[in-house]
């Protein structure tokens, strides 16, 4: 039943991920960073601690109480899942959501499945599996060996988003990706799913603020499993961190680009801007929400990262078949994306087989 609700929940959030994109298409007039942001501080700074708030009384006293040195590794593995999450939004405006989200989860997925087992052969950890002992056992080889696989999966999508460009005019690939940009979004892409996974390291390094208040609430109700919502407090500290990151960069484009007016701009529709840019944000934090539900019922191990990634990368080419990304080219370029995520989903189930052995 645990592993049924794990399952549950994690589709939810990488639904839900797969998703939030779509809210920012909605947005009129305003540059990239000026929605970015505000979506942004719905989802790292307002939207988590509401979530810590209603979910985890005194989550802020667990916070305070904490050690500094799992406060600052925690608050700097969020800075680098920043630069990944600000990234990922540059791979999706220059590759569209089906393509870029393929590569930039693709690599999400691989890094992030093995992240912290690296973690726990520098930090040992009992009850943890470290990437050593990954290499020594039968099931640890057989989810390195879907890593590969998804690394695979990932170049298939890569060739088929190099078809699509040679096979498209510069106006149709603009009629369903207006900044399509291969080269650019390649690179973006890349460097985005690799640091992006670090999101899971976070997680491993605030796990002892987890703890503490999924041990308060099994005092008060003992017997009743593990706590579903123990991740929210680790959660804000991250996204502090992918804030900051965030703020400084969005904050520099405004100011080179002087589109810091965008939010005074009548022309615009201001209201509706900043409506979708928040349900973009809210969207794109119930992920974690739901994330933290999944692994609080399977553990986070490399089964649950890459499940929650497979959701996510199943949903975005759900919403690129529906905004067109794919039309006008032939069937053999269709054929190409298709394989490339068949064989990304086929790593999930390989990592699945050997998270269980």
């Amino acid at each position: 039943m645990n592993a049924l609700l794990g399952v549950i929940f994690h589709s939810i959030g990488g639904f839900a991920s797969g998703s939030f994109y779509m809210p920012y298409n909605k947005v009129k007039g305003w540059a990239w960073e000026s929605y970015w942001i505000i979506g942004g501080l719905f989802s790292w700074l307002i939207v988590p601690p509401l979530a810590a708030y209603l979910t985890i009384p005194d989550f802020g006293n667990i916070i305070a109480g904490s050690s500094s040195q799992i406060l600052s590794i925690t608050f700097i593995m969020g800075l680098l899942w920043g630069i990944g999450g600000l990234t990922y939004g540059l791979g999706v405006r220059y590759l569209g959501m089906s393509l870029g989200n393929s590569v930039v989860l693709g690599f999400c997925a691989a890094f992030g499945a093995i992240v912290p087992s690296i973690y726990y052969n520098i930090n040992p950890t009992v009850g943890k599996i470290s990437f050593t002992d990954m290499m020594a056992t039968g099931g640890g080889k057989l989810v390195l060996l879907g890593v590969v696989v998804c690394l695979i999966g990932i170049a298939i999508s890569g060739k088929a988003g190099m078809m699509k460009e040679n096979e498209l005019s510069k106006e149709q690939q603009k009629a369903s990706v207006a900044e399509f940009s291969l080269v650019k979004g390649l690179i973006i892409a890349v460097i985005s799913g690799i640091l992006s996974s670090f999101f899971n390291f976070g997680i491993e390094a605030g796990k002892p603020m987890a703890e503490v208040a999924n041990g308060l609430w099994k005092a008060v109700n003992p017997g009743e499993g593990e706590f579903l919502f123990q991740n929210n407090v680790t959660f804000v500290v991250i996204l502090w961190g992918g804030l900051t990151t965030n703020l400084i960069w969005t904050t520099i484009l405004s100011l080179k680009n002087k589109t810091y007016g965008d939010f005074t701009n009548r022309a615009t529709p201001i209201a509706r801007n900043i409506m979708f840019s928040a349900l973009a944000g809210t969207t794109w934090f119930m992920q974690f929400f739901f994330y933290g539900m999944g692994e609080s019922k399977l553990g986070n191990g490399a089964s649950s990262w890459i499940l929650h990634m497979s959701t996510i990368i199943l949903t975005a080419n759900m919403w690129g078949i529906y905004r067109k990304e794919w039309t006008g080219v032939s069937a053999k370029t269709k054929g190409t994306i298709i394989a490339g995520i068949s064989v990304i989903i086929l790593s999930v189930f390989l990592v699945g087989i050997g998270n269980s052995m």
